[in-house]
């Protein structure tokens, strides 16, 4: 336990194909954990830098974070969010390069920081954990392979439709005025995540205003009326 919480893959809480801590056995999972020092973060605090050099990986006990990375041009894309039982910066302390994209705490976070040396030599003596992470990166990459596949196909429109029902799916919090999306996030990253610009994401959005699909404050989404943001997704697949 941390903080007087029982860590969620104590008791099977996650699904075992995603989260990299889930997927170790239990000695091995407590012995990692042991190499490494605890470490909270406030919430909308960066964790770690795009660019900068890799120092060490994190692993996410409670909270949520969000992966942004920034092009040369400006354009910003929201990459993943990584929660509970995630590993963090282990690309860059394997290959040695800096980091490839900035982690920023949506909420209050977590977790045991482990240094690049440790952590390399842990995997050089625990051939069962490296297996298990090369599947994680095996599977990260499955995903973002069959999303770029699945959204050549899709307008802008159609792309913004479901990646506001997959967050409903995720990091929906139903309140009396709809489902709001507990996790703040900016034009720019809703534009980088659908592969547009930030004008035509605010376009889209104010026109799901204007019909009342959704409700928007500062980095705030509401989402009103979740069936009509399925019967665009279904319009796509007609």
């Amino acid at each position: 336990m941390i903080g007087g919480r029982t860590r969620a893959w104590d008791d099977d809480g996650f699904d075992d194909a995603v989260p990299f801590l889930a997927r170790l056995e239990r000695d091995d999972r407590t012995a990692l954990l042991a190499i490494g020092r605890p470490l909270r973060y406030p919430a909308r605090s960066v964790l770690m830098h795009q660019d900068e050099p890799s120092g060490h990986v994190l692993l996410l006990l409670h909270g949520w974070t969000k992966v942004t990375a920034i092009a040369a041009n400006g354009y910003e894309a929201l990459l993943a969010l990584r929660g509970p039982g995630d590993i963090l910066g282990e690309g860059a302390a394997l290959s040695g390069r800096h980091r490839s994209a900035t982690v920023t705490a949506l909420d209050s976070v977590e977790g045991v920081a482990i240094d690049q040396g440790r952590f390399t030599a842990f995997l050089s003596g625990n051939p069962r954990v490296t297996l298990r992470l090369l599947a994680l990166a095996t599977d990260r990459q499955r995903s973002t392979d069959r999303r770029r596949l699945e959204w050549a196909a899709l307008t802008v429109r159609e792309r913004l439709a479901v990646l506001l029902l997959e967050l409903v799916r995720t990091h929906g919090n139903r309140t009396e005025e709809g489902i709001e999306l507990a996790i703040g996030l900016s034009q720019h990253e809703f534009a980088g995540s659908v592969g547009s610009s930030r004008e035509a994401v605010a376009r889209l959005l104010s026109e799901l205003r204007t019909r009342k699909v959704v409700a928007t404050r500062r980095r705030r989404i509401v989402v009103l009326r979740p069936d009509v943001l399925r019967r665009i997704v279904g319009e796509a697949s007609a």
